[in-house]
This record gives C-alpha cells, sequence and structure tokens, in this order.
C-alpha cells in the first residue's frame, strides 16, 4: 500500500527532517511505503558525487546530503517527489530502481506526447539534448529515500550559477518549454501518481479526507492538502 503526502511549497530542510522519520519509521515497519510530493522555496543541494566547493558561491542555502549525485537545484516551479520505499528481497538493485524511477518520469512526460529518454551515463530524464528532471537517491536498510525533481515552470536562470549535476546549465529545460502548463503542479502531481503506481505495482490510493474534514488537519509543520 502507498501513502501519498502533499506538502505544498516547503523549506527543504523541512522536508528533509520529515523524510529522516519517515525512513525510520519504514526501517521498523510502522508504516507502509509513502511518497512525498512538494515543490521547495530555492536551494541548493549538493549530494556524494561532488563537494560543496565545486558549487562556490551561489544565491541560494546550500546543503549537503547524502543522495548519489552531484549539485543540483530545486525551486518554485519544480515537481519534488521523495520516496519511501522499502525495496523487496529480489528487488535490491539499485540500478534497476533509478532507471524505474526514470520510467516515471517518461511517463508522466508521454501524458503530453513528448518523446523523452535517457542519456548513457546520465542519470535522469532527457528531451532531445536537454535535461528535463534529475534524479538522487539514498538507502537505509534498504529503504529509499530523496528522489527526483521535474522542472515545470523552473526558472532555469537559478542553475547557471554552477554546474547543475556537473553539466553546462545550458542543458536544462521545463515542460513549460515545450507544452503549455497550467500554473500549478496539480496535474503534473496527479500523472505522477498515476505513472509511479504503475512502474512500482501499486494501486492508486484512495482519495484522503479533505481540508476541514475530521484526521485532515496534518502534523502541524505539513498541512495536509487534499488528496489527487
Amino acid at each position: 500500500m502507498l501513502e501519498v503526502r502533499r506538502l505544498g511549497r516547503t523549506l527543504f530542510e523541512d522536508a528533509y527532517a520529515l523524510q529522516k522519520e519517515l525512513v525510520a519509521a519504514r526501517c521498523e515497519d510502522r508504516i507502509g511505503d509513502v511518497l512525498i510530493l512538494t515543490e521547495h522555496d530555492p536551494v541548493v543541494t549538493v549530494g556524494r558525487g561532488t563537494d560543496v566547493a565545486s558549487v562556490g558561491s551561489v544565491s541560494p542555502p546550500i546543503h549537503e546530503i547524502e543522495r548519489g549525485g552531484k549539485a543540483t537545484y530545486h525551486g518554485p516551479g519544480q515537481l519534488v517527489a521523495y520516496v519511501i520505499r522499502a525495496l523487496p528481497e529480489g528487488e535490491r538493485d539499485l540500478h534497476t530502481y533509478l532507471r524505474d524511477l526514470e520510467e516515471v518520469i517518461i511517463g508522466v512526460l508521454g501524458e503530453f506526447k513528448l518523446s523523452a529518454g535517457r542519456r548513457d551515463g546520465q542519470t535522469g530524464v532527457w528531451i532531445g539534448g536537454q535535461k528535463i528532471a534529475s534524479i538522487g537517491v539514498a538507502v537505509s536498510r534498504w529503504v529509499t529515500y530523496h528522489g527526483l525533481a521535474l522542472n515545470l515552470h523552473t526558472d532555469l536562470a537559478a542553475f547557471r550559477e554552477f554546474r547543475p549535476c556537473g553539466l553546462d546549465a545550458d542543458v536544462m529545460t521545463r515542460l513549460s518549454n515545450h507544452v503549455d502548463l497550467p500554473p500549478t503542479n496539480l496535474l503534473a502531481e496527479v500523472l505522477l501518481v498515476k505513472h509511479f503506481c504503475r512502474v512500482f505495482g501499486y494501486e492508486l490510493p484512495r482519495p484522503a479526507p479533505q481540508e476541514g474534514a475530521e484526521g485532515a488537519e496534518g502534523d502541524g509543520r505539513f498541512p495536509r492538502l487534499p488528496m489527487l
């Protein structure tokens, strides 16, 4: 069973702390798998594949984290999905897991009649010669966390302050450059949940209570949004 949590816009450090709490709970089998959907205030995260010095001086805050990959930007207009998932025995292959996350994004973009794909030696999803989504994960006791970031309306100028994923910043693109999009992330969230469930074999989650209904108040830090 999959629980989907829509957090709306968050500070990276708040969403990161929530991930750590959920990973600990999932490792102890106190909860099931969780898919977190959010959009961050501007931040640069630096994974294990590089160091902070390589980023230099950038405007947003910088956070070193334990995911794989190099530095990337998160900000408004970008859909971030964090996956708290216990990898079953027989599926504990991180290379395959990364390809599955790419397949989720490729499925979402296919809904817009876009042909997206992979590039040899580069984790992520590309449209032609441009990168539209970044992926980086970590694992604790075979429970995954971190995940993917899909550029929707993202300000691409933010990538030009450093080399995102070790690449020239001009390689980055966003979905709104290729199709007409609604102003919010909701459509992309719906499609991402759909294809995440398809790729990983979950049933589509049941709707959560609407705001104002009993049990819909959230945990204080993250007001619960209506389910997709």
